[in-house]
């Protein structure tokens, strides 16, 4: 049974993700209890657990409203036990479970937080990265270090190019102007941002795309890349330098 994966706008620009396969159906972060009980409900489906990515209440705060409604387990990465929402299962580094292509596999990815985590579903081709890797951009370092991010990034931008991203937040369009702002003759960035902001005029959500397309445009994935170093003046300095020019950059944009 392949996986049904729903997105699910919440809030003002975050998304819930719910996903269906043959272990049944998680949410993925709970951002806004309404959405995501409308979406289930239009499917005639039942979550068996809700899993969470880090523990900002922008991805937690209807964890409680939706276990008193489903009776689903909670489970979310242990290094943040103490500051998430009561969990029935701590997630351990590197855990995986499931069948088929349900088959989940637990990734940290500290750096926006210490504990934070991505949920890569190998067999089917998607990982759900929240506030690490996101659409054309990464999340701020509020608890951790560039060391850190950028060894995370690096770990999913390892994954199969093939691999669906879906990331925490509508954040693309912005991301996209800094990128351009840092990567201008890229052909390829040129061209994505003409279609975020076609689909954006049409309310349409553009932060769930193919691996291959954040390597070709994402300059937090391309700190590495000899052509950006030199468009940053930055063509002798390690990787982990020039990402951390790149996130001090945006985080002035």
């Amino acid at each position: 049974m392949p996986l049904d994966i729903v997105t699910v706008p919440c809030l003002d620009d975050n998304y819930a993700y719910l996903v269906n396969g043959p272990d049944g159906v998680a949410i993925i972060d709970a951002p806004e209890a309404a959405p995501i009980i409308d979406a289930l409900t239009a499917r005639g489906w039942t979550p068996g657990v809700i899993m969470l990515t880090h523990h900002h209440w922008d991805h937690v705060q209807a964890v409680d409203e939706l276990k008193a409604k489903y009776g689903c387990m909670v489970m979310g990465p242990k290094a943040e036990e103490d500051k998430l929402p009561k969990l029935d299962f701590a997630l351990p580094d590197c855990f995986s479970g499931g069948n088929g292509d349900g088959l989940c596999e637990v990734i940290a990815v500290p750096g926006h937080t210490l504990g934070h985590v991505a949920f890569h579903y190998p067999k089917a081709g998607a990982v759900f990265t929240a506030d690490s890797l996101m659409a054309l951009g990464c999340g701020r370092l509020f608890e951790g270090t560039p060391e850190m991010m950028w060894d995370s990034l690096s770990k999913l931008a390892a994954l199969p190019p093939e691999t669906m991203v879906y990331s925490g937040h509508e954040y693309t369009l912005s991301n996209a102007k800094f990128a351009l702002s840092i990567d201008p003759a890229n052909a390829h960035l040129i061209s994505r941002v003409q279609d975020i902001e076609t689909q954006r005029s049409a309310s349409q959500p553009t932060a769930q795309v193919p691996l291959s397309l954040e390597l070709a445009t994402n300059p937090f994935l391309r700190a590495s890349d000899p052509g950006l170093k030199q468009s940053l003046g930055m063509e002798d300095d390690s990787d982990v330098a020039v990402f951390t020019e790149i996130r001090a950059r945006k985080d002035r944009f």
